[in-house]
């Protein structure tokens, strides 16, 4: 949907230089922008670029000098671009219900609010609370705890007992709860120990495509409140990551890709 240049400064609660009428349909880098795009600049070589594009109007902050595009001002350009986004690109809204072909254990406790689309799996004794979204071909094991507005992307896979807070988001390919890898040499074998414990993922946390997040031996995994985790990172057995009043702890692929647990 359209806005104007005055209503998005005015969510942003920034000001206008210029027509705050001028009509912004869309957000675009300089480069590919076009009459009716936002467009951004965080330094003086963006600026230039910006005010020589088709854009319509330039969100920044500082003292960049007014000429023929509008401007909209703000404190800091960076997190007004993560803001102002969702204005023109929202996200999917599931509607509630449970596809047909999803499988769903009758002791499972699955929220009237909630979305489990096709191919879904639910184990026995889960619970699935208010708006979580399962989107397709999610596997969710036996008595998990899913909180409200949780959100699996498709192709999840919860192991049991796995907890995961509220306002959570697991994209494509992650793996929660799988064994830790955990052996001890006997007799000339690698013997297992068996991996009994669990997985808690706090609040507010999102993680990334194909992760893999072991359950502990014993007690559990857990991922503080908050924590963001790129793509393809793994996090070994009984790793503790943050804390349940968060702090936002981000884990990048490149920075390593496996969390080291405690020294025993």
């Amino acid at each position: 949907m359209p806005f104007t240049a005055a209503e998005i400064a005015e969510r942003l609660r920034g000001e206008v230089l210029g027509d705050g009428a001028t009509p912004l349909t869309g957000f675009a880098p300089a480069s590919t922008a076009k009459a009716g795009d936002l467009t951004f600049a965080e330094n003086e070589t963006y600026f230039a670029r910006a005010e020589q594009s088709a854009a319509s109007a330039i969100l920044v902050e500082g003292n960049f000098p007014w000429r023929q595009k509008v401007l909209i001002r703000v404190t800091n350009a960076r997190i007004a671009f993560a803001k102002v986004l969702p204005f023109f690109f929202p996200e999917v809204v599931f509607k509630p219900g449970i596809h047909p072909s999803a499988v769903i254990a009758d002791s499972a406790r699955v929220d009237p609010t909630a979305h489990v689309g096709p191919h879904c799996v639910v184990g026995h004794g889960t619970s699935l609370g208010e708006r979580v979204v399962l989107e397709g071909g999610d596997h969710v094991g036996a008595n998990c705890i899913l909180g409200e507005d949780t959100h699996l992307f498709p192709n999840v896979t919860l192991y049991p007992r796995a907890q995961i807070g509220k306002r959570v988001r697991i994209h494509a390919g992650t793996v929660i709860g799988a064994d830790g890898f955990g052996y001890v040499f006997d007799e000339g074998v690698h013997r297992k120990v068996p991996q009994v414990g669990s997985t808690v993922i706090h609040d507010d946390v999102e993680i990334g495509a194909n992760v893999t997040i072991d359950r502990g031996a014993l007690g559990p995994t857990t991922i503080g409140k908050g924590t963001k985790i790129d793509n393809l990172v793994q996090i070994a057995h009984n790793v503790a990551v943050g804390d349940a009043e968060g702090g936002g702890t981000v884990i990048r692929a490149t920075l390593p890709v496996t969390a080291r647990k405690p020294a025993a």
